[in-house]
């Protein structure tokens, strides 16, 4: 320490134990005159530095003379032992304060303090605050109609206005109500003091009971004015809370009458009895009040609580998003604990810290009544700005049809944690407001400040991640979009864009887990080193479904087939519908839908790579001409390339392969007939249509297998003939004027009968 700045102190010590050792000497002298010691002592605490420094050293001193011993320290008393000392002294200052005030309201009628109680004085002064409290509510009362119009107008502007959206457009309009209405209450109080001043009492001076008076005044008609931004009763338009109007008045109303309650008793009652009777009585009175207002609130709660959890209910019923249900309705349940806890916790306080305890309550309850409002507005705003329903512009979603679903999928999530956030941000200053958590002192710490640091890079990473994903996936979109892309994207750049998307995807949210990992402080090194092994592992155990991936993309890179075309994979024939890394899936013609692993695919059959062909064999009766039934199947596929639904399928003329096949009752001509891919089905289908046509038209016989029936015989060789009844016959035009009966089995039905009911015998029929 500094010699010249410890010279002061120590004389200051010196001087004290002067004094304590001529205490009893100047106590039989004469005290005409002051020891020039006090002088001294004087001198040196006017001297702020030499004061804080002997401050210091007592406080030292006293530290170490009441330092506990370590077994001292280790026989702290625990909190229940604490909180029971706690609450026992809190009871025998309220019983202390109530004898007080019994004894001095017996003296007082007992006449005892007739001596120090001035009746006159006592009453001037009330006469004189009554005339300031009438003046001055008069004037309040007379602003507030004044602007009564200007409430009304900035109210309908709320309801009916444009230009912004609602919640921005009632956040403004209920700041200049509020504004307006401080500007009253202003008014209002300058007023009073100015007519306290001049026309009450002593001219030119303010008396302590005005002073009192419209101090409280101030404090309480601006909480009045903060109450009136959320219940709102008269004008709807300025309500920051949605409720009704009855609603809004009641609360408003009771809300009002506690304030002023307590505001008006604590603030002008207790300090008026302190002066007038005594300090103890008003101590006393003070803690009446407070019991008094927390029994009111408390019984005005409990009163309410089944009434506001119905109608809390009925607005969660009309909430469109899962969660604000949810919290609407769990808040319905225990809305009147969070109330009786913060009476509890006001009485307590007061109790407790009756020094400080209104401005300690008043700013508490200012700095949570403002967070909470804040964290609504903030969730409604982002609610009505982000909340709803994103609709794009037309022509971006006829670009990009998959964005505008992406995004009304991702835009509610993160709307959910931005709330979960506001959440935890209100807790955490409606802590610090009450003393329960140093919001401060831990942001200032180094692990609140690695937190928030850490919260935030965790944030930013996935919004990029997020961002990025959707640019990708729209400019993949895009490429598969034949209306915004380079026309209809082949079958393969549908297939590979399809692939390198789910890549992506894939690669994306790997990185973004990694990276927070690593943001959030967790060692990814071993994460890493595992996931080889562990990969290293899986690659042993699982070969088939390395091998699926690895002939996968084999298949891929040699554009063996693609997503709609129609293969015969694994024995399989139909449209393959999915293609992915490891496995094809297959619709065949029946409609089941097969999933082919690439590990058992051997041979990949694809019927629509560049061209495809029609190979039909059609067969004619032994005794038609081969060069009449060629030109016939010309003809017909001249018919084919004439039709407006096939004929720009077809890419090369008529391909005759000739008489392929003798066969047993046909002689078989090949045609082969060139197609685009994957329309060699249809085109053969309508030709088949046109070579029967064709045939019938020119009397070319198509044969057909023949059929002979066999009647059986009995034990002796013999059956009885058969009868055959000719039910429906048909003639064909032999010669001019004449016709000849013909029976033919394809136009015609024949009945075979036996009368007898025997086994039928006889010689055979033939049907041609």
């Amino acid at each position: 320490m500094n010699p010249l700045r410890a010279l002061p102190l120590m004389l200051g010590w010196l001087l004290v134990a002067l004094l304590a050792l001529a205490g009893p000497v100047q106590a039989q002298q004469d005290g005409g005159q002051e020891p020039p010691a006090y002088s001294t002592l004087a001198d040196l605490l006017e001297n702020e530095e030499t004061r804080q420094q002997l401050i210091d050293q007592l406080r030292g001193m006293a530290g170490d003379v009441a330092e506990p011993a370590p077994e001292e320290e280790a026989a702290s008393p625990s909190l229940p032992r604490q909180l029971a000392e706690v609450t026992s002294r809190v009871a025998g200052d309220i019983g202390s304060q109530f004898d007080a005030i019994a004894g001095a309201l017996g003296g007082m009628f007992s006449g005892d303090l007739d001596s120090t109680f001035d009746m006159a004085a006592f009453t001037g002064a009330a006469i004189n605050l009554g005339l300031v409290i009438l003046a001055t509510i008069a004037l309040f009362l007379g602003f507030r109609r004044l602007v009564r119009p200007l409430f009304t107008g900035i109210s309908q502007w709320s309801l009916n206005g444009s230009g912004l959206t609602p919640i921005l457009r009632l956040v403004v309009c209920v700041a200049l109500a509020a504004a307006v209405d401080v500007l009253v209450v202003a008014f209002a109080y300058l007023g009073g003091n100015l007519i306290a001043t001049f026309a009450i009492g002593e001219t030119g001076e303010l008396s302590t009971q005005a002073s009192l008076f419209l101090n409280a005044f101030l404090v309480i008609e601006l909480l009045k004015a903060g109450v009136r931004m959320l219940f709102a009763s008269r004008y709807e338009g300025l309500r920051l809370l949605p409720i009704d109007s009855r609603e809004a008045g009641y609360w408003n109303r009771w809300i009002a009458r506690l304030i002023g309650l307590v505001g008006y008793g604590l603030m002008v009652v207790v300090p008026l009895v302190n002066a007038y009777v005594s300090s103890a009585v008003g101590q006393g009175l003070g803690t009446l009040i407070m019991i008094g207002a927390f029994l009111y609130a408390v019984t005005v709660v409990l009163r309410n609580r089944v009434r506001l959890r119905d109608a809390i209910n009925a607005k969660a019923e009309r909430a469109t998003m899962a969660a604000s249900r949810v919290s609407l309705q769990l808040f319905a349940r225990i809305w009147h604990l969070f109330a009786l806890a913060y009476f509890v916790m006001v009485l307590v306080v007061t109790l407790t810290r009756p020094v400080d305890a209104l401005p300690f309550v008043l700013f508490a309850t200012l700095k949570t009544i403002a967070a909470v409002v804040v964290g609504l507005l903030v969730s409604n705003f982002l609610t009505q700005t982000i909340g709803r329903r994103i609709t794009l512009h037309e022509d971006l979603r006829r670009k990009l049809p998959l964005l505008e679903p992406r995004l009304n999928r991702y835009v509610p999530n993160a709307l959910r944690v931005i709330r979960t956030v506001i959440v935890v941000l209100v807790a955490m200053v409606v802590l610090n407001a009450w003393g329960a958590f140093d919001l401060a002192a831990w942001y200032a710490s180094e692990a609140g400040r690695g937190l928030v640091g850490k919260l935030i890079s965790v944030a930013v990473i996935l919004v990029i991640a997020i961002a990025v994903w959707l640019a990708l996936a729209s400019l993949i979109e895009h490429k598969l979009n034949p209306e915004t892309g380079g026309g209809v994207p082949s079958a393969r750049a549908q297939t590979l864009l399809a692939l390198f998307r789910n890549a992506l995807a894939i690669a994306l949210i790997t990185m973004t887990a990694m990276i927070v990992l690593a943001e959030i402080g967790i060692n990814i090194g071993p994460l890493i080193a595992g996931a080889g092994v562990l990969g290293l592992a899986i690659g042993f155990g699982a070969q088939k479904l390395v091998q699926d991936i690895i002939t996968g993309i084999f298949i891929q890179v040699e554009n063996a087939m693609n997503t709609g075309d129609v293969v015969t994979v694994g024995g399989i024939t139909g449209t393959a519908e999915k293609l992915s890394i490891r496995s094809v899936g297959i619709r065949d013609l029946s409609g089941t839908y097969h999933l082919i692993p690439f590990s058992s695919v051997d041979t990949v059959s694809n019927y629509m790579r560049e061209f495809g062909n029609h190979v039909g064999e059609y067969g004619i009766a032994y005794r038609e001409s081969i060069d009449e039934a060629i030109e016939q199947l010309q003809l017909a596929f001249e018919d084919l390339q004439a039709s407006e639904e096939h004929g720009h399928k077809l890419l090369e003329p008529l391909n005759v392969a000739g008489v392929v096949a003798l066969a047993d009752s046909s002689v078989n001509i090949r045609v082969v007939i060139k197609t685009t891919p994957g329309d060699q089905w249809a085109v053969g289908r309508a030709y088949n249509r046109l070579v029967k046509l064709r045939f019938d038209a020119a009397g070319i016989e198509i044969p057909f297998p023949h059929t002979t029936l066999y009647f059986g015989e009995d034990k002796q060789g013999g059956s009885p003939a058969a009868n055959v009844r000719v039910l429906q016959e048909r003639t064909r035009q032999s010669a001019p004027g004449t016709t000849a009966p013909r029976s033919d089995t394809r136009e015609g039905v024949q009945e075979i009968t036996n009368p007898e009911h025997e086994k039928p015998s006889g010689d055979d029929v033939e049907e041609h």
